[in-house]
C-alpha cells in the first residue's frame, strides 16, 4: 500500500493527518507551480471533504462552477482507495458523461501529469453500451450494408475460434464505433432479450471481458448513476444465481451531479413490459417442438398481447414534451390485462412440463421463463393499482408499459446509506433555499455533513446574458435568431434543447445553412461528438443531455443558446411529483426549471480566461414573476 501513496505514513502517524498535510502542499505549492489557478473555494472544499472520509459519512458538497470540485474529490477518492486497497466509485449523472472524466484534456490526466501518478481508472458502462454477438450475427444475416460487415470483420480472432482463450482483448464498447448512429447501434447492442448468463458466447463477449477488466481497478471505477443503482438493486439476486455483483467491493462513492440520483434510483427499480419483446419470445418458443396444449396457450397469449397493447395505445394520451404517455385505466384495459396475466401464468405452468421433456432449447427456455416472471409481476402491479407511477411509450412502432415506484427513500436508506462509507454528493446545485433537507429526505439520508461555496468567477466581467423573447408560435423567428447568433460567434456554440422534437426542428433548419461543422446528439457516439466540438474551434454542438457535466474551456465554446426554458415534461413522473404538493408550479416545475437553467448557463465559463454570451429564449407572454425568478437565479444581470 505504502509505495502507492505519494507521502510517507509511519506506524505512529495518522493517515488522515498526513493526507491533510499532502493536500495542503498540493494546493499551496505544487499546483500553483504547475500553472493551476489557486482558488480559496477549492481549498475550503478540500479540507471539508477530509472529515467525510475520516468519519465515513455522507457529505453534500455544493460548489459553484469553476471551483475545481472534480480535482478535489478525485484526490480524496484515489488516496482513500489506495489506503483501503479497494477502488473508489465515481458515479456520473448519465452514460453520456462518464467519458468526460477520462478524456485526454480531463482532470485525471492533469493529476497524472502534475503528480507523476499512474492512476488506474476503468469505466463500468451499462450493458446497452456493448456489442451483442448474437444480435450482430442476426443483423449480419439480414443487413448487407458495409457498416455491419466492417464491424463483423474487425472482431478479434478469438471471437470466432472454438479453442480455449489464452490471449484476449477488450472489444465491443460503443465508443469503438463512433460513426454509428444511435438507431443503428440499437440493432446490434445488448438489450433485455439477451440472457447473458446462459449464452454460449458469454466467455468471448465484449461485455463479459469489459466487466472482468473494470472489476480489477486499483484506484477508480467510473459509472453512471443508473449503473450504480442497478448494482445496488441486483447484487443480492446476482449472488443467489451464482454471479458476481455488477461492481466489486469499493471504498467510497462520489455522486457527481448528485441532485439527479433520485430519478436514477426510481428508474433502476422500474419494470418495463414491451409488446415486441413478448411477441418475439413467444414466437421463438413456437419454433421448438412443444406440446399442442402449450402451443395453443402461446397463440392465445399472442392474440391477447396485441389486444392489450392496442387498448393501451387507444387509452393513452401523448404529450409534445415527453415520450411518456398518460394511461387512462378504462375497464376494457384492466379486463384485457387480467386475461393476458391469466394466460401467461398458465403458460408458466406449461413450461414446467416442457422443461422436463427437454424439447425446448435451454437458452430460449431460460430467457422465456425469466421474462415471463417479470411480465406477470408487472401486470399484477398494473392491475392492482399499486402506489406507483405508470406510463405508456410508443416509439418507432414499439409499445411499452412502464411501472416505476413513487418513493425510494426507504430502500435507499436501508440498502445504501446505512453502510459506513464515505458518500460524497458533488454539484453546483444541491440545496434549495440554502437547505439540504429536501434532497436528504427524498434519498433517505438521516445524517450528513454539508457545505456550500460559490463560484470564484467574475461573471459580470466575462459573461453576457440576453433574454430574447418570441411569440408562442414563433419558431421561424427563433431559428433566424439562432442562425444569426451562431454566425456572429463564428460557430463556437452549444445549443441546449429539451426534447427530440426540438432537436429535429433545429437539425432540419440548420442543415446546409452554415459553413461551420454542426454536430447533433444521436448522429454519432456522444463522447466522439464532444471531442470533435472541443477540438474544432468553430463547430456547433446540439444536445438534449449535456446541460450538466460538459466541460469545454477555451475558445471552442463562447456561445450558449438555450432554445427554450427547461421546464419538466408533462409526463406521469412529474405529474406524480405535482400531485404530492400544494402548489405544483412553485414547488415542482419552477425549481426544476431554475436548477436546470443554472446548469445550462454554467456550461459557458469553465476557467478564469473564458468569456462569452448566453442566450435564453423566452416567450413574449411570460409571467413577470417567473421572469423575475429567472433573473435572480442568473450569475450576472441580463443585458437589455
Amino acid at each position: 500500500m505504502q509505495n502507492r501513496i505519494p507521502f510517507v505514513v509511519s506506524k505512529t502517524e495518522s493517515f488522515y493527518d498526513k493526507l491533510s498535510e499532502w493536500i495542503g502542499d498540493l494546493f499551496y505549492d505544487i499546483f500553483p507551480e504547475a500553472g493551476f489557478e489557486l482558488r480559496d473555494e477549492q481549498i475550503f472544499m478540500a479540507f471539508q471533504l477530509e472529515k467525510a472520509f475520516k468519519d465515513k459519512q455522507v457529505m453534500f458538497a455544493e460548489a459553484g462552477v469553476g471551483t475545481g470540485k472534480t480535482i478535489v474529490y478525485l484526490l480524496y477518492a484515489i488516496m482513500y482507495a489506495r489506503y483501503t486497497n479497494r477502488p473508489a466509485v465515481i458515479a456520473c449523472a448519465d452514460e453520456t458523461l462518464i467519458e468526460q472524466l477520462v478524456k485526454k484534456e480531463g482532470d485525471i490526466s492533469k493529476l497524472e501529469n502534475v503528480l507523476g501518478l499512474n492512476i488506474d481508472v476503468r469505466l463500468a458502462k451499462s450493458r446497452d453500451q456493448y456489442l451483442c454477438l448474437k444480435k450482430l450475427d442476426y443483423v449480419k444475416s439480414t443487413d448487407l450494408s458495409d457498416e455491419v460487415a466492417v464491424i463483423y470483420e474487425q472482431l478479434p480472432d478469438f471471437v470466432h475460434n472454438d479453442g480455449s482463450m489464452r490471449i484476449f482483448e477488450k472489444y465491443g464498447d460503443r465508443k469503438e464505433y463512433p460513426s454509428l448512429t444511435d438507431e443503428m447501434w440499437g440493432k446490434i447492442n445488448w438489450d433485455s432479450l439477451q440472457d447473458c448468463f446462459s449464452c454460449e458466447k458469454r466467455h468471448r463477449c465484449g461485455l463479459t471481458l469489459h466487466r472482468e477488466y473494470y472489476r480489477h481497478s486499483k484506484d477508480l471505477i467510473i459509472c453512471s448513476h443508473d449503473f450504480y443503482m442497478e448494482h445496488i438493486w441486483t447484487k443480492e439476486a446476482r449472488k443467489r444465481e451464482g454471479q458476481l455483483p455488477l461492481l466489486p467491493d469499493h471504498s467510497s462513492v462520489v455522486f457527481d451531479e448528485g441532485h439527479l440520483l433520485e430519478f436514477a434510483a426510481q428508474k433502476a427499480l422500474s419494470y418495463r413490459f414491451t409488446d415486441y419483446t413478448l411477441e418475439t419470445l413467444l414466437t421463438r418458443l413456437m419454433e421448438n417442438d412443444v406440446r399442442e396444449k402449450t402451443l395453443y396457450t402461446i397463440e392465445e397469449a399472442l392474440i391477447e398481447n396485441e389486444e392489450f397493447f392496442a387498448l393501451l395505445s387507444r387509452f393513452s394520451e401523448a404529450s409534445t414534451s415527453s415520450e411518456k404517455q398518460v394511461i387512462t385505466k378504462d375497464p376494457m384495459v384492466i379486463e384485457s390485462g387480467k386475461k393476458l396475466l391469466a394466460l401467461l401464468q398458465e403458460l408458466e405452468e406449461e413450461l414446467v412440463f416442457e422443461s422436463e421433456l427437454f424439447m425446448i432449447n435451454e437458452y430460449d427456455l431460460k430467457i422465456v421463463e425469466e421474462y415471463l416472471e417479470q411480465i406477470t409481476y408487472s401486470l399484477s402491479l398494473f392491475i392492482s393499482g399499486m402506489n406507483g407511477i405508470i406510463w405508456f411509450e410508443e416509439v418507432n412502432g414499439e409499445r411499452t408499459l412502464v411501472i416505476m415506484p413513487k418513493l425510494v427513500e426507504e430502500i435507499l436508506r436501508n440498502e445504501v446509506f446505512s453502510q459506513k462509507k464515505p458518500y460524497i454528493f458533488s454539484s453546483a446545485t444541491l440545496s434549495s433555499q440554502k437547505s439540504f433537507e429536501y434532497l436528504s429526505r427524498t434519498l433517505g439520508i438521516d445524517k450528513y455533513l454539508s457545505f456550500s461555496v460559490t463560484s470564484p468567477f467574475d461573471y459580470d466581467e466575462r459573461m453576457e446574458i440576453y433574454l430574447p423573447s418570441f411569440p408562442t408560435d414563433g419558431l421561424e423567428e427563433k431559428m433566424n435568431y439562432l442562425l444569426d447568433q451562431i454566425n456572429q460567434s463564428e460557430g463556437r456554440a452549444l445549443i441546449l434543447l429539451n426534447n427530440k422534437r426540438e432537436l429535429e426542428q433545429v437539425k432540419q433548419f440548420l442543415s446546409k445553412k452554415l459553413e461551420y461543422p454542426v454536430y447533433f446528439e444521436g448522429d454519432e457516439e456522444i463522447s466522439t461528438l464532444v471531442s470533435k466540438f472541443q477540438n474544432e474551434e468553430h463547430a456547433i454542438l446540439c444536445s438534449i443531455h449535456l446541460w450538466e457535466g460538459l466541460d469545454i474551456p477555451g475558445r471552442s465554446l463562447e456561445n450558449v443558446l438555450i432554445f427554450s426554458l427547461p421546464f419538466p415534461p408533462d409526463d406521469p413522473v412529474f405529474t406524480a411529483k405535482r400531485d404530492g404538493v400544494e402548489n405544483p408550479f412553485n414547488n415542482v416545475d419552477l425549481p426544476y426549471m431554475l436548477l436546470r437553467l443554472r446548469q445550462g448557463v454554467g456550461r459557458l465559463i469553465r476557467s478564469e480566461n473564458d468569456r462569452g454570451v448566453v442566450h435564453i429564449f423566452i416567450e413574449d407572454e411570460m409571467d413577470s414573476n417567473v421572469l423575475l425568478k429567472i433573473k435572480e437565479t442568473l450569475p450576472t444581470k441580463p443585458r437589455e
